[in-house]
């Protein structure tokens, strides 16, 4: 499935200025090809856990690694369990590039911390 991002408009600008929204630059290719190293993207970061349940499948995420907390990621969520955690992937798995819950399991809404909404240019 061909995954599409939009680019920002106005509004999400203006978000980002009243800091509603928070930059996030791409590290490494597990998100190829939708997102390139080095690409910046705005997250609409989670205030409450409410928000973090309300993902879907399909939805691009940032979240701490569950193990090196100082580690962040941005990843597909590809299942919401019955148990409200999340199962993350990126993009890019036959490469090998991707640190994802084929490594550390499923995670849990405390460790996501936004959903993208949009690609900076």
């Amino acid at each position: 499935m061909a995954w599409q991002l939009r680019h920002k408009h106005v509004g999400d600008l203006m978000l980002f200025l009243l800091r509603r929204r928070q930059r996030f630059r791409v590290v490494g290719t597990s998100m190829l090809p939708l997102l390139k190293p080095g690409e910046e993207v705005l997250i609409a970061p989670v205030k409450r856990k409410a928000e973090a349940i309300a993902l879907k499948p399909g939805d691009l995420v940032v979240a701490r690694h569950p193990f090196q907390p100082t580690l962040r990621l941005i990843k597909r969520v590809i299942t919401v369990r019955d148990d409200g955690t999340y199962l993350l992937m990126g993009d890019n798995p036959e490469a090998g590039m991707s640190t994802d819950s084929r490594s550390f399991g499923a995670v849990s809404p405390s460790h996501i911390l936004g959903r993208v909404i949009c690609r900076l240019p």
